[in-house]
């Protein structure tokens, strides 16, 4: 089973994230997501396929995040147009975000990920 691994490189959970998964010799296709933001059909599947609140999906200590005022304005936005903010930049998607044929995480929880890693 190959993984896909969505992250930031600079960032430090991400980092950790994937020593965890070199050192558990999990297989994995490695994704930059300010180079390459998810689109919103994948945000879709991956929402479908988590089961966790469109919220854990968004970057809410991030930057952008705080500058668009979202905290204010998300309960006011549909679904749809959820997704299509997450689309827009890639700072606004919580990260890592770990894919697999078993489900979808956001965040790092070795707990979660072992689940989701484990034959």
């Amino acid at each position: 089973m190959k993984a896909l691994f969505v992250e930031y490189p600079k960032c430090s959970t991400c980092q950790k994230a994937k020593k965890w998964l070199t050192e558990h010799q999990v297989e994995f296709t490695d994704r930059d997501i300010k180079e390459q933001n998810p689109t919103v059909e994948e945000l879709k599947l991956w929402h479908e396929q988590s089961g966790l609140d469109i919220k854990r999906f968004f970057n809410t200590s991030g930057i952008l995040y705080k500058e668009k005022k979202l905290k204010d304005r998300l309960p006011e936005l549909s679904l749809e147009e959820k997704y299509a903010l997450l689309a827009t930049d890639g700072m606004l998607v919580k990260r890592p975000i770990l894919v697999t044929e078993k489900g979808v995480v956001t965040g790092f929880k070795p707990e979660d990920w072992e689940k989701l890693t484990e034959s």
